[in-house]
């Protein structure tokens, strides 16, 4: 059996230092912290730090019945993002605020914030539901007509039809093709489309390597969250190109009868999954591998 790992994958740079400045807490023995969601998709990492004392909570008023329950003094920011009327809320709470919000995410709430001052409706690709795209909404100014949609269908629920201009901006981690297919057709109708491109390079780059790795391989398996949407869709785009692809968590959900003795096997990862859980996965793979290969010898 022949691993091989995508060019790029894992954690990306803001993940990265959110979960580093959360790492430093633990590693100065500042455990009155809390962070305000779980910073990352990706339950090992959230399982890692609840196991340090350093748990989460969803809203504000989970943050101030904490605050009545036990002794805390810092908030890390979900790197997600948040609402601007939450992050004010939480900052007159007299806590330190460690605001681990992705600077791609920030970058978004700076576009929607400015352009909608200047009087453009807001397009957001995205998913409504999406924690980053509740955040990105609280950003828009001046109540301007905004939309929140998943795909070139949702177009045709809303009324354009007094719409002139429009700013369009995407999730960081939507696919380009579909993101590009959107706002073509909105240049169709509209006559001012204003489109910031805002998926992050990370996100760019790991679907470009699934794209170019999973039509070379038997199998592929895409590690991380199940709630987390880069993941998701390095999932989708590797199933598109290879059949027996696998979405997991970690290495306690692989199986060995997805493998066979002499395949050749991919694996990627999403921008929130750590080093030593890819590391986890490879050597469960060698382990079936050696399994396999035992058996193939012994008939």
């Amino acid at each position: 059996m022949e691993i091989i790992l995508a060019e790029k994958m894992g954690f990306c740079f803001g993940v990265k230092r959110t979960v580093n400045e959360t790492q430093k807490l633990v590693d100065q023995n500042l455990t009155n912290a809390i962070t305000f969601g779980p910073i990352i998709h990706n339950n090992d990492v959230i399982s890692y730090f609840n196991q340090k004392g350093i748990t989460y909570v969803n809203n504000l008023e989970e943050l101030k019945q904490k605050l009545i329950e036990k002794k805390i003094d810092t908030v890390v920011v979900r790197t997600h993002g948040i609402r601007k009327d939450t992050l004010e809320e939480i900052k007159k709470l007299n806590l330190k605020v460690i605001n681990g919000t992705c600077p791609y995410v920030t970058k978004v709430h700076k576009i929607v914030e400015k352009m909608s001052k200047e009087g453009y409706p807001i397009l957001i690709i995205g998913k409504a539901d999406h924690p980053e795209i509740i955040g990105v909404t609280g950003y828009i100014e001046n109540n301007v007509p905004y939309f929140i949609v998943k795909d070139e269908e949702d177009l045709n629920q809303i009324d354009f039809s007094k719409i002139k201009k429009i700013v369009v901006v995407s999730q960081t981690t939507e696919k380009i093709e579909k993101v590009q297919k959107i706002v073509s057709k909105l240049i169709s109708f509209i006559p001012e489309v204003r489109y910031f491109k805002t998926i992050c390079y990370a996100t760019d780059e790991n679907q470009e390597a699934v794209h170019k790795l999973a039509p070379e391989v038997d199998v592929m398996i895409v590690i991380g969250g199940k709630n987390s949407s880069n993941t998701k869709k390095l999932f989708e785009i590797a199933k598109k190109y290879c059949q027996r692809s696998y979405h997991i968590e970690n290495e306690k959900e692989l199986d060995i009868n997805w493998f066979n003795y002499n395949d050749k096997v991919g694996i990627s990862a999403g921008a929130s999954t750590p080093d030593w859980v890819i590391s986890n996965v490879i050597n469960k793979i060698k382990e079936f591998s050696n399994i396999l290969q035992n058996s193939i010898i012994k008939t």
